[in-house]
């Protein structure tokens, strides 16, 4: 698997089951027979905890299950210390330590922008719509 997953994809999964998230967050984290666990840090697990504290329908136990869920199903690279605003450049470090050069993100700021760092940013709707692309038909003659 070539791609981390930011904290909102993660949240916004945990919270409304059937959107594009949900979609994203099941073909990563559930590849782990094929592609083996999917790899994140620290600071992304932190922002996911307090994103789910701050929905009220999260209460403090289903938060905890929900990261103990999360927590089971990934691996963690160490990165530098980030603030919590910094995801930018927490998450461009984040797939550098996981040698992957795609994150996947809703955040406004950052999906379908610039490349940080070297690292791409794109929607859950935009990579869902890549896998199941097909891929081009091969040149005639070929």
């Amino acid at each position: 698997m070539n791609v981390i997953l930011a904290p909102d994809v993660y949240v916004n999964a945990s919270v409304s089951v059937g959107t594009p998230p949900e979609q994203v967050v099941q073909r990563v984290l559930g590849g782990v027979a094929k592609h083996g666990k999917s790899k994140t840090s620290a600071w992304v697990l932190a922002r996911v905890e307090a994103m789910l504290n701050a929905v009220p329908a999260f209460k403090p136990d289903a938060v905890a299950a929900q990261m103990k869920t999360i927590g089971s199903l990934v691996d963690q690279v160490k990165i530098a210390d980030h603030g919590a605003d910094d995801w930018a450049h927490a998450l461009a470090a984040t797939a550098k330590a996981a040698g992957v050069t795609r994150v996947i993100t809703d955040h406004p700021d950052l999906a379908d922008q610039e490349d940080v760092d070297g690292v791409e940013f794109l929607s859950s709707d935009a990579w869902l719509v890549e896998q199941t692309t097909p891929p081009p038909p091969p040149p005639p003659g070929k």
